[in-house]
Formats: structure tokens, C-alpha cells, sequence
């Protein structure tokens, strides 16, 4: 993952670039103006990986403020994901498709593998919920969207301890209005809650495609917003 953070040093020539890796967090600071180039090198902090990332920019002599650009890359989403330490996510989809995500497309990459296993889904079955709703291929509405029915999804959600929620009901891609409706109820009742569309992320026909990305986002939510809004902090304290 890569993220682009803005300094408010207008006009600054100096760049600031993180790379967190599994033991050590590199920091470089360039000057474009002089063309002097620094490094820092910090043990990484796991549990708070911003720790790191300021240890390394300290010891590569230089400062948030300063800079005109901050870039830094990280696994975070992937070893969240690998390493199945998301936040418990829950998934609202179109009534009829609640084990979508499961079943997938039927592939099987190993055909002659007989020891291959399905993945194991993000989502549990018991968290995967049914919203009565329907769009048509071509943008119809079939069946409008009961927003009281999502407002009692949310209470049910919190009260399960619900972390995020991914939203995917079918043919959104032909109109998207009941997905991002029930994402600005859930968002105005619910705002600890992490909450991901699915046609936020990909406008593909493929319902399972983008079942299984929206899950995904919705996993990893909490924990990517978390960390950036620490680099966030560090890099602009006067915010917050």
C-alpha cells in the first residue's frame, strides 16, 4: 500500500519517503533544491507503526513540517489479511445471494490437486445478512429499499460488535442509489462503524468479483484508517 500525504509547507522542496518493512522502517529525505539526501533506519513498532516511521524521519534529520511531500509504503493491508487479524465485518447483500462470496465461480485453480481447499471466507455465514431489495440489470427498481429494515441491520450490528460492514446488492452497477443509501444510514447512525460499498470500489457486472473486493475492504477498513490517521496526527498535530 501506498499512501500520499501533503505537507503544509507550501512550496517546500524536501520530499520525505517512509518504507516500513517486518523489522526495520527506512525514511529518506531529498531535497529537490539542493539535491541532498538523507536516510534514516528505525526499528519497526507493530503495534504502532508510527512510532517507527517518526523514529526514522528524527534520525534522518529532518521533520514533518518541513516537507513539501510525505509517501510512505506499507503491508498493513495484506498482512492484515494473510495474517487474519481484521476487524469482524459483517455483509449486507441482495436477498437470495447470501453465500455468493462463499460459493465463488466454481474454479478450481488445482484440478488434480486432492488436497485443495476452498479459501476461508472473510465473513462468516452467521454474519452475512439479507437486505430485501432489487434492482434489475438495466437500472429498474423491482423492489425498493426498506430503510427501516437497514436501520434495524444497524442496531443488530452494533449490538454484535459489528467492526465494519461491506454493502453489496446485486446490479448496482446499473444504479447504485440503494447501496449508497444504506451506507449513509448506517455512516449517520452507526459512525464508529467502518462502512464499504461495493460500487465504490468496482463497477463490474460480476457480482462475486465484487462481493469478494468490497469484503475485503471492509476487513482491512478499520485498522488502514487507524494508521493513518496516526501518520495524520504526527505529520499534522495542529488538527487534532
Amino acid at each position: 500500500m501506498k499512501q500520499r500525504i501533503a505537507s503544509t509547507a507550501n512550496g517546500s522542496s524536501l520530499r520525505l519517503t517512509a518504507d516500513i518493512g517486518g523489522t526495520f522502517t527506512d525514511v529518506a529525505a531529498f531535497d529537490e533544491r539542493t539535491g541532498k539526501l538523507t536516510f534514516g533506519k528505525a526499528l519497526s513498532t507493530p503495534q504502532r507503526l508510527v512510532e517507527g516511521i517518526n523514529a526514522g524521519v528524527e534520525k534522518a534529520g529532518s521533520d514533518y513540517k518541513s516537507a513539501g511531500l510525505f509517501l510512505h509504503g506499507s503491508t498493513i493491508a495484506i498482512n492484515t489479511i494473510l495474517e487474519r487479524k481484521g476487524a469482524k465485518t459483517a455483509l449486507l447483500i441482495t436477498e437470495g445471494f447470501r453465500d455468493i462470496y462463499e460459493i465463488g465461480r466454481i474454479n478450481r485453480p488445482d484440478a488434480y490437486n486432492l488436497f485443495f481447499r476452498k479459501h476461508e471466507p472473510l465473513v462468516e455465514r452467521a454474519l452475512r445478512f439479507e437486505v430485501k431489495e432489487r434492482v434489475l440489470s438495466d437500472g429498474e427498481i423491482e423492489r425498493p429499499l426498506d430503510e427501516k429494515e437497514i436501520e434495524a441491520f444497524g442496531r443488530m450490528l452494533a449490538r454484535l460488535g459489528v467492526e465494519a460492514t461491506a454493502i453489496l446488492f446485486l446490479n448496482c452497477y446499473a444504479k447504485r442509489d440503494h447501496e449508497a443509501r444504506a451506507k449513509a444510514i448506517l455512516e449517520r447512525n452507526h459512525p464508529e462503524m467502518f462502512v464499504s460499498a461495493s460500487h465504490e470500489l468496482s463497477e463490474e457486472y460480476r457480482e462475486f468479483e465484487r462481493c469478494s473486493t468490497v469484503v475485503a475492504n471492509a476487513y482491512v477498513g478499520p485498522i488502514v484508517r487507524g494508521y493513518l490517521g496516526e501518520i495524520e496526527a504526527a505529520a499534522f498535530p495542529a488538527r487534532f
